[in-house]
């Protein structure tokens, strides 16, 4: 008996001394097998930080002059240099153009403006105005780039109360109206909604590429650094109805929204 507790004692230390070099080393200062060595002096390396980005939503400066390269996208995806086309062959006032929009109302004193609007793209991530359209940046989500296109074919037309409502079609926007048909042309939107349904639609604060701007009387969007407005606040144009306009230095008075992920 004493014989088999002699050598029962002697088995368990030999076992406890197997598992044990991790555990003393760890006491005692050392590495454990299998540990990476640290070198004196070293560094931990810097975590790489990804900054999202966010369109702005305001600007001190009423320009938007743009000189930079334009292109445009084909009816086959190609993306080649915009050439600004004559003036012909354009559909009458207020007519209901092939893509669904209406035809574009064009300003007293100035050229008509053709029913079918080309897709144009600029370099970046900033939309841009040219010759009263917005051209989408070419960094955009395709959301965004479709919602640009969308919103340039009612571009010019009159400022109607109710207009864009009954349907996104229509002769004439209201401020939520041209908004809900914006949206509509990212496919975020199946349903118009007014100025104080947009109050409580998407997600709440600043969006990366679109901010919807809404009271219970007015609303207007900024979409990728331009604003998609009916109003002439702050716009030296002052000229009604759906355009593309300089941002605002504030936008105080307004809840701001956006579709969740844009």
């Amino acid at each position: 008996m004493r014989f088999r507790t002699i050598s029962g004692i002697l088995c368990s230390t030999a076992i406890a001394a197997i598992g044990a070099p991790s555990a003393l080393a760890a006491n005692t200062g050392g590495a454990s097998a299998g540990a990476t060595p640290s070198t004196p002096g070293a560094t931990a390396p810097t975590p790489v930080v990804r900054h999202l980005h966010l369109a702005p939503v305001t600007s001190r400066s009423t320009s938007v002059a743009y000189s930079g390269p334009v292109y445009e996208r084909t009816a086959t995806g190609q993306v080649v240099p915009y050439q600004p086309l004559a003036p012909t062959a354009l559909a009458p006032t207020g007519q209901i153009s092939s893509t669904g929009g209406a035809g574009p109302v064009a300003p007293a004193g100035s050229a008509p403006i053709a029913a079918v609007k080309p897709e144009l793209l600029v370099p970046g991530s900033r939309a841009r105005y040219v010759a009263g359209l917005a051209a989408a940046p070419m960094s955009a989500p395709a959301v965004v780039q479709q919602m640009i296109w969308s919103a340039n074919q009612i571009i010019g037309l009159p400022y109607v109360w109710g207009g864009g409502h009954a349907s996104f079609t229509a002769s004439g926007y209201d401020c939520s109206g041209t908004v809900s048909f914006a949206l509509h042309g990212g496919s975020l939107l199946t349903t118009p909604e007014d100025s104080s349904e947009f109050m409580v639609w998407g997600s709440h604060g600043l969006g990366r590429w679109v901010t919807i701007f809404s009271n219970p009387e007015h609303a207007y969007m900024t979409v990728a650094g331009l604003r998609l407005d009916t109003s002439a606040a702050d716009d030296p144009s002052n000229q009604q109805g759906p355009r593309w306009r300089p941002l605002r230095p504030a936008n105080e008075g307004f809840t701001a929204r956006h579709p969740l992920g844009f």
